[in-house]
């Protein structure tokens, strides 16, 4: 198991593409990394079954933590074949967990001094960027410290300015309501079989 520390950041397109035209002078292209995502948010867990449509692959992912809640996520992920996406989607809803949440991300992978960068749109978030440093499992609370500094000195010297974990969890949160509302009103609308 990995611990991520991972920042996220929610600007303008004209923000994006000028972070993006920056790393791509300064930092090191990882290329592009579309994905089509399911995801379920726990009371305190964040269970994803992830179909890497750039890359031709796909993995069920659990974060130890939900978005909002600290930056640092205890990550537990195995690869599994794109054919198996769909099973798996419905494997977990048919085990009871609450809704799946969709959403599909156009992202563009970069690193910038030690930093790992998604440069990333989806319909749910706009235009957004996840800054990470990945940890060894059992790192100390000073590496844990030092790679939180290390995104932030990174996001400054890019001109890009960091959500706090409130805003975090405030857009969580209406995003979550939003979308049970939707759910809610298409099982309203659906015609009784």
């Amino acid at each position: 198991m990995a611990v991520e520390i991972e920042m996220r950041a929610r600007f303008t397109k004209e923000v994006h593409d000028q972070l993006v035209t920056r790393l791509k002078a300064d930092g090191e292209d990882l290329g592009p990394d579309d994905k089509h995502i399911y995801f379920y948010v726990l009371p305190d867990q964040l269970l994803k079954v992830t179909d890497n449509t750039a890359a031709g692959t796909a993995k069920i992912t659990l974060k130890g933590s939900k978005i909002g809640q600290g930056a640092a996520f205890a990550e537990t992920e195995f690869a599994i074949a794109p054919a198996d996406v769909p099973a798996a989607v419905k494997v977990f809803n048919a085990l009871g967990f609450e809704t799946v949440h969709e959403a599909f991300n156009f992202r563009h992978n970069f690193r910038f001094d030690g930093v790992e960068i998604a440069a990333k749109w989806s319909e749910a978030w706009g235009y957004h960027a996840e800054f990470e440093v990945l940890l060894e499992d059992g790192a100390s609370d000073a590496a844990r410290a030092e790679a939180e500094a290390k995104i932030t000195d990174v996001a400054t010297t890019l001109g890009v300015t960091l959500m706090t974990e409130q805003e975090l969890a405030d857009f969580t949160a209406a995003f979550e309501a939003a979308e049970q509302e939707r759910k809610e009103r298409e099982q309203q609308a659906a015609p009784i079989r």
